[in-house]
């Protein structure tokens, strides 16, 4: 039987970059209240959080890329919210942000979490922001942490593995 690895909901000295879509701010706001929360309720010591206001969802991902270029965080968390209306501009939006985003978490060894809502109804992101379905920032800023963890006992393990093959040169 092998190894079970988990990263842990510890949050303690992390320093994360939450990307927020100012559009449909109403709802994006209680989602980066809740992310914070949760940041502060995973931390016995000082954390950090920077919070980085987009204009929409759109300039999520390429705001992400400069951020990871800028290597001063130790996961991203990106937060909108996108309202289903009358055209297809919500799936082109809710495709290319999800396209986006999960390019960069294929190739970026910081952990990237995605809390974007993407709705029927203004009252269904509601309810997902807050109100009755919980706060899906702070699930998201959770799975971040978790992710951070996991990330460091990864890379702790190729350490150990790649020491192990230059000992036995």
């Amino acid at each position: 039987m092998g190894n079970t690895f988990r990263g842990k909901c510890v949050a303690d000295g992390v320093r994360v970059a939450i990307v927020a879509s100012s559009f449909n701010e109403l709802v994006v706001n209680q989602l980066v209240e809740g992310a914070e929360d949760a940041l502060d309720r995973f931390s016995m010591s000082d954390c950090e959080a920077d919070v980085y206001w987009v204009p929409g969802v759109f300039e999520i991902p390429q705001t992400v890329s400069w951020l990871l270029d800028g290597g001063e965080y130790d996961g991203i968390l990106a937060l909108g919210c996108l309202i289903k209306g009358e055209t297809d501009h919500y799936a082109l939006l809710a495709e290319e942000v999800t396209r986006g985003l999960g390019s960069l978490s294929t190739v970026s060894p910081v952990p990237l979490c995605f809390g974007v809502l993407t709705c029927e109804t203004l009252e269904q992101a509601l309810h997902r922001s807050g109100s009755k379905s919980g706060n899906k920032g702070a699930e998201s800023m959770q799975a971040l942490i978790e992710m951070i963890n996991l990330t460091a006992v990864i890379g702790t393990e190729v350490e150990i593995e790649e020491e192990a093959e230059a000992d036995e040169d």
